[in-house]
């Protein structure tokens, strides 16, 4: 009799198991579907991937509604019927709780639409390898506009971001680099944004390169090289005007009849572009003598007044 109630403990106890067992294993399948079923804006993924990038600026919503309502009241009032918040909402939309690698010109689509406005003609400069001095430029001659004098570029100049499928849906730590994937957020947006302000562009545009830099000053992998050459509308714009800077005191390693200068003369004659090139611009030359105001090549442009 004992070794009976034995048995019926033992059975009762491998009932209660498997019981516990099948329990825990429907808890675990109710989890899974309900992921799958909010996959579309809550991914399951590890806990905040480790980048190679800095993370999402601290405080971005503030800094873009700032820069957006510094940009249509006290730059451009003639752009007063932006929506900041509208805006701001679209950024947020295109990335938060998403892969940071699965990134879409649709997602940013909404966010171009919003932000577009019209370029004036003969005012656009494009720029590669110049970021500080073409920079320097427009703040001192109103007359030209790069892609970060824009709205769009304005709002986003130097600042960064990025999603996480879990949450709180942005990274905050790191974001990845483009040799890390193509299709991380920085590099979608940029690649939008140029190809919209080319697009945009009309008249006479201008485009400054750097003739200091041994590997060439047009590189055909740049922004400006894959896709804002390509996106020029030769029936919108009437002249290509290269400017190609050398660093005062050199290294001049390169002139308007260098090879990638001939190989960008070349691809804008294919598109029926009219060129013309130009070795150290004059009024970007006395800007960058502002600051070596002693150095030969300096001395050499205030005698030829």
């Amino acid at each position: 009799m004992p070794l009976q109630q034995g048995s019926a403990r033992t059975r009762q106890r491998t009932v209660l198991l498997v019981g516990i067992v099948v329990l825990l294993a429907a808890l675990v399948l109710a989890v899974v579907l309900a992921s799958l079923l909010t996959h579309g804006r809550h991914e399951v993924s590890p806990k905040m991937l480790k980048w190679k990038d800095r993370g999402t600026t601290k405080n971005l919503q503030e800094v873009i509604l700032g820069r957006c309502y510094n940009y249509i009241t006290a730059q451009h009032p003639e752009l007063g019927d932006k929506d900041c918040l509208k805006i701001w909402e679209s950024l947020k939309d295109a990335f938060i709780y998403k892969n940071p690698c699965n990134i879409t010109s649709e997602d940013y689509q909404p966010l171009m639409e919003l932000a577009s406005h019209p370029i004036p003609c003969n005012k656009s400069l494009f720029w590669s390898k110049t970021n500080d001095l073409v920079h320097r430029y427009t703040k001192s001659n109103q007359n030209f506009l790069t892609l970060e004098d824009t709205l769009l570029g304005y709002m986003a100049d130097k600042v960064s971001w990025c999603g996480d499928p879990s949450d709180p849906g942005i990274n905050y730590e790191s974001c990845p680099k483009r040799s890390e994937c193509e299709s991380n957020p920085g590099s979608v947006f940029w690649k939008m944004a140029s190809k919209m302000f080319a697009e945009a562009a009309c008249g006479v545009v201008q485009v400054m390169l750097n003739g200091s830099i041994g590997a060439g000053a047009f590189r055909s992998t740049s922004i400006f090289g894959s896709i804002e050459v390509f996106n020029l509308n030769p029936d919108k714009v009437s002249e290509v005007h290269i400017w190609l800077m050398q660093d005062i005191g050199g290294p001049h390693s390169e002139s308007c009849s260098g090879h990638s200068i001939q190989r960008l003369k070349s691809i804008l004659e294919e598109r029926n572009f009219k060129i013309i090139c130009e070795d150290n611009y004059r009024p970007v030359q006395l800007l960058q003598c502002v600051q070596n105001p002693d150095h030969t090549d300096c001395r050499l442009c205030s005698n030829s007044t």
